[in-house]
């Protein structure tokens, strides 16, 4: 029985070894593996924090240059908004002059750029002539510019087809209206505010019959 103790402690001594062995060679595995990185989960990205494009700037409309001349204030060349009409230009230049014949003016007429807005005097006279822009005369009704295709029968014209004969607006075709019958063309002379000048620009577009 003596002589199986020293075998018997030997196997217990190289159990313990090996089981030693184990548990190091497990440690020494665990202690190579690369540390496992964590997952990060991000939010979406705010709206507000998506870039926004540049905003485009809005072009802004130059100013009318518009020349008033003839029976205002202080005739000169006046920078005005776009939009204005006769009326604001005539008023830029401080207002008509005491011998303005503002009958004469379609005061309502938009404003073009280059346009010169002439106020008529009394006693007939007519805006001077202009070629730039073509419709630049103001003061001859909503269609001054327009010549009339045909002559126009002073004793039986409509007020809107006598508003577009040159130098004649409203207020002068209704006192053109007014004093029929006309035996003549040279008859409109009888007129108040036609003038010879003036009549002389009407004669080639009225008849009489």
């Amino acid at each position: 029985m003596a002589s199986s103790r020293p075998g018997a402690s030997l196997r217990g001594y190289l159990a313990l070894s090996l089981v030693w062995l184990v548990v190091l060679g497990v440690t020494a595995l665990f202690l190579r593996r690369p540390a496992t990185q964590p997952v990060e989960i991000l939010p979406p990205p705010s709206p507000s924090a998506q870039p926004r494009p540049p905003a485009t700037p809005s072009a802004t409309p130059a100013p009318l240059r518009v020349d008033v001349a003839g029976a205002v204030q202080n005739p000169a060349v006046y920078r005005l908004t776009p939009g204005s009409i006769v009326a604001d230009a005539i008023a830029a230049a401080g207002g008509p002059a005491s011998d303005a014949e503002m009958d004469r003016l379609n005061k309502a007429l938009p404003l073009t750029d280059g346009m010169q807005v002439y106020v008529p005097r009394r006693g007939g006279e007519s805006p001077p002539p202009v070629t730039q822009p073509p419709a630049a005369i103001a003061g001859s009704g909503a269609a001054a510019a327009e010549a009339p295709p045909a002559p126009v029968n002073i004793n039986t014209a409509t007020p809107q087809e006598l508003d577009v004969l040159p130098g004649i607006g409203p207020a002068l075709a209704q006192r053109i209206i007014a004093g029929r019958p006309y035996s003549r063309t040279e008859d409109l002379l009888r007129v108040a505010g036609i003038g010879q000048t003036v009549f002389d620009k009407l004669k080639p577009h009225i008849t009489v019959q």
